[in-house]
């Protein structure tokens, strides 16, 4: 999705870059490709698994995700999910997305009925209703949000452009993407 976006050539912040799939994909494509991954462990896989476009410089690790401005930031894989607020996440992504560029973050779906079977979900319906949210207390400090809510979020600097699936989709697949435009 992110691909068909993204002007020819225009630079993209792949944050939460993982092992670096992603950002080996929009490299190929001609997209020179900031990468920001706060685990170390996940960053030695990146730099093993995109070692020839680091060298490059078609892949630029950054310690920091406003430690460069592009047209476009991807958040995939559910990384958005380990956030319990996301208002000074977008305060923070305005200064990185040029106006116009957009912010396109995959998000484990809250709605999705797959998850009814376990127990945290019908304990956290409720709290999905009130709240807009609900935390899974686990570990991993995973936070599912309606989609509503993170546009809540991201305003005022971007407006929520699209969400996929929509309908019926929502209850059928584990995973969301919203699109966020900068304005």
């Amino acid at each position: 999705m992110a691909l068909h976006l993204l002007p020819a050539g225009a630079d993209i912040l792949d944050f939460g870059a993982g092992t670096g799939i992603d950002a080996k994909a929009f490299a190929a494509n001609g997209h020179r490709t900031f990468v920001y991954e706060p685990s170390e462990a996940m960053r030695d896989y990146l730099a093993r698994h995109c070692h020839d476009e680091i060298v490059h410089e078609s892949v630029v690790p950054v310690s920091s995700p406003l430690a460069c401005e592009v047209q476009a930031v991807t958040a995939d894989f559910a990384v958005l999910n380990h956030f319990a607020d996301h208002t000074l996440l977008f305060e923070e992504l305005s200064h990185v997305v040029h106006q116009g560029g957009f912010v396109l973050a995959s998000m484990l779906n809250p709605y999705y009925l797959g998850d009814a079977r376990y127990g945290w979900w019908r304990k956290n319906l409720i709290n999905l209703v009130r709240h807009g949210h609900y935390a899974i207390p686990s570990e991993s400090r995973i936070h599912r949000f309606v989609p509503r809510a993170v546009a809540r979020a991201a305003a005022p600097y971007f407006r929520l452009e699209r969400l996929t699936p929509r309908g019926f989709g929502l209850a059928t697949n584990l995973y969301m993407f919203l699109l966020f435009r900068r304005f």
